[in-house]
């Protein structure tokens, strides 16, 4: 498999999309954030197998800081109603932990910008066209149709180490979902809603709410899925050191 280059996103269909990946890289490649979903079901037991692949993350000392409440059915979808009915309100909304700087610097706000008129392009809304906007993002909190969710948290007494061990432990399950064929989307925008998420799903007062997770069969007829955004090449972010600098 050429690393340089990308995989066509045009082509795939359902057929292609579901097929295991069958080797490591190829699930790194096609991995990527699906905005709609298939409704057919993910057996608990491919659930589980997936979590217990997750699992096998490194984290500092073997601390595994990670916590993941799943919800499918009708509590899937009796809790992304009323956390719809918020958002639609703009009501219940509060953050724990800052995402985001205030205001965003280069490169990195110029790339948040292509990424989001590219998947906006795709879905043919324009720009300043914010009911279709809010609608959109009101798909974020019903999992995009995924029939199932997850919702990771983390014990509020650690620290930014156990955050890093917490991100290695989402991108190990989100392989592990290609592995199989399946697809995700990590979705911090569900934060926001950590009132609502704690205490319908009885989630203890010192775990905090990091993010949803999506969990599914990607719907390959939705356009918004074959976007993909690029990636800066090795060049532009890593350097070989073949010299210690003097310190003069």
């Amino acid at each position: 498999m050429d690393l340089m280059r990308e995989i066509p996103m045009t082509e795939e269909t359902n057929a292609t999309r579901h097929q295991p990946c069958a080797t490591v890289d190829e699930a790194i490649l096609s991995r990527r954030s699906i905005r709609a979903f298939l409704s057919d079901p993910v057996e608990d037991e491919t659930i589980r197998e997936i979590l217990t692949l997750a699992s096998r993350a490194p984290s500092g000392t073997n601390t595994q800081p990670w916590k993941v409440h799943v919800v499918r059915g009708d509590v899937r979808n009796q809790l992304c109603d009323e956390i719809i009915t918020a958002f639609i309100a703009g009501d219940q909304y509060s953050e724990e932990y800052a995402y985001a700087p205030d205001p965003w610097g280069e490169p990195y706000l110029a790339r948040r910008r292509a990424t989001g008129w590219g998947l906006y392009g795709t879905l043919g809304i324009e720009k300043g066209d914010k009911d279709k906007m809010k609608a959109q993002h009101a798909r974020n909190f019903g999992f995009f149709d995924a029939p199932v969710g997850m919702f990771i948290t983390i014990d509020r007494g650690l620290e930014l180490g156990s955050w890093l061990d917490l991100g290695l432990f989402l991108q190990t399950l989100m392989l592990a979902a290609r592995g199989r064929g399946l697809d995700t989307c990590p979705q911090q925008a569900f934060a926001g809603f950590h009132k609502i998420i704690q205490n319908r799903l009885a989630i203890p007062a010192d775990e905090m709410v990091v993010c949803g997770v999506a969990l599914g069969f990607a719907d390959m007829s939705a356009p918004e899925n074959h976007f993909s955004p690029g990636r800066e090449p090795v060049e532009l972010f890593a350097r070989f050191v073949d010299d210690l600098a003097t310190n003069d």
